[in-house]
């Protein structure tokens, strides 16, 4: 109780004190407050502008039917990337170096590097739960702020779009090699079919070999939808492959067709492809049934994309931004040409079994039967992959829109810096000094005592 006595303050000779001592204490706070204001003064200004951008998906629907599924799946486009990936890339030598180049700097051997100038003078968030982002630049101008963020989002853009154009291009490329042998091949099976027909003539079956014609062209039309998109698969591979390099990577490096989970969700394709035939036998494809199985394959086909985007982002996080995007894209294609293959060997497993009841039929019928087989599953594979071409041929003439800008970069009110904030520099003087004095007077409170 002693020791707590001797330790109190007396609140009432303290205010004394500090009322003997006010010129002191005046001096301090007003000295304070006008240091901190003259700092503000001198201090170098800063403003900011934003720019807010939105994100979202342009996934190119390539093919009609089932194979627009596999298309998508395999993240054809411009849109593949994700939100964080976008920010990524805003902050990339690309998009920074240009702005750097063209700005005046007091100091050419302080030149920041693109690393160091996003860290200083860029501010990219995006917004919880959004596919908003906003880009915010810091300038010593008004004009420069606004520049700076509107200069990322238009390098961006333009980043984009050639990208986006030269995976057209050379995807369009891929795929025209791959059109011109679909054509010769169905050009062949057509001609085959009508000197078959002319020399045995047979022009109109008998309604038995209608009926088997029928069941064998669903099965036909699914093998056609497989292999052509396999041929999907195998050129955008080839396009990731090329852009890629040296650096090789994809399913095999990441033993992405060993995945239990990726295997799981092969096998309900396959199931499911078994199952879509069979619904093709009974009904048209705008049969409710029908429509209902095709997207319930294309929920799977998205699922596998997913499932191996997620093993690459598991297993390459040593790539940087747009290699982790080919390196998926790559994967992705080989998966999904993986699954297509294994549904059309189940297929053509269930086909053979059909055809080979065809036994009674005279073998004129049947080969005829094989022929006509053959040149429907050729013409379907050519049609597609025109189909596709020329989508891909849209597609390279259109700019690429990944980020659509909401709000353009603001013009910041000169009046109005953020920083130094003039008021809050005033106040934070005040507050120091009102402390120094405290413990001025409660220096000479102890030495009174």
């Amino acid at each position: 109780m002693d020791l707590e006595k001797e330790e109190s303050i007396d609140l009432g000779k303290l205010w004394q004190v500090t009322k003997a001592h006010k010129k002191v204490v005046g001096g301090i706070i007003v000295g304070c407050t006008a240091i901190a204001t003259i700092t503000a003064f001198l201090l170098p200004k800063q403003y900011e502008s934003t720019t807010l951008v939105q994100t979202r998906n342009t996934a190119n629907n390539l093919l009609a039917g089932q194979a627009t599924a596999a298309m998508a799946a395999l993240g054809v486009g411009g849109g593949s990337g994700s939100t964080s990936n976008y920010m990524e890339l805003m902050k990339s030598r690309t998009v920074l170096e240009p702005i750097i180049d063209d700005i005046e700097w007091e100091d050419s051997n302080k030149i920041p590097t693109a690393k160091d100038f996003a860290k200083k003078y860029l501010d990219i968030k995006n917004t919880k739960g959004t596919n908003l982002i906003e880009v915010t630049a810091t300038g010593k101008t008004p004009e420069e702020a606004q520049k700076i963020s509107q200069s990322v989002v238009d390098n961006f853009l333009k980043m984009q779009t050639d990208n986006s154009q030269q995976t057209q291009s050379l995807l369009v490329q891929f795929l025209n090699d791959r059109v011109e042998e679909a054509k010769k091949d169905s050009d062949d099976a057509d001609r085959k079919l009508a000197e078959f027909s002319r020399e045995h003539k047979i022009y109109n079956p008998s309604d038995q070999l209608k009926t088997a014609i029928t069941q064998v062209s669903a099965y036909d039309k699914s093998i056609a939808d497989l292999q052509s998109q396999q041929k999907a698969a195998q050129a955008q591979y080839d396009v990731a492959t090329s852009k890629l390099g040296e650096q090789k990577a994809g399913a095999k490096a990441y033993n992405i067709n060993d995945n239990s989970t990726v295997q799981g969700i092969r096998s309900k394709i396959v199931a499911k492809q078994v199952d879509l035939v069979g619904l093709r036998q009974k009904y048209t494809d705008s049969h409710p049934s029908v429509i209902a199985a095709q997207q319930q394959l294309n929920q799977l086909q998205a699922d596998l994309a997913n499932e191996v985007s997620a093993v690459v982002d598991s297993n390459a996080a040593s790539l940087n931004t747009a290699q982790m995007e080919l390196v998926k894209n790559q994967a992705i294609a080989e998966a999904s040409a993986s699954a297509a293959k294994a549904s059309e060997e189940v297929v053509r497993a269930k086909k053979d079994e059909i055809e080979q009841n065809l036994s009674k039929y005279p073998d004129d019928m049947v080969t005829y039967l094989e022929l006509k087989s053959d040149a429907e599953i050729k013409n379907t594979i050519y049609t597609n992959l025109v189909q596709q071409c020329e989508q891909n041929k849209i597609q390279e003439a259109m700019e690429s829109m990944d980020i659509q800008v909401i709000d353009p970069a603001n013009l910041p009110d000169e009046d109005k810096p953020v920083f130094p904030r003039k008021k809050l520099f005033v106040a934070i003087g005040f507050v120091l000094g009102c402390v120094i004095s405290f413990v001025y007077s409660l220096i000479m409170y102890k030495r009174k005592d």
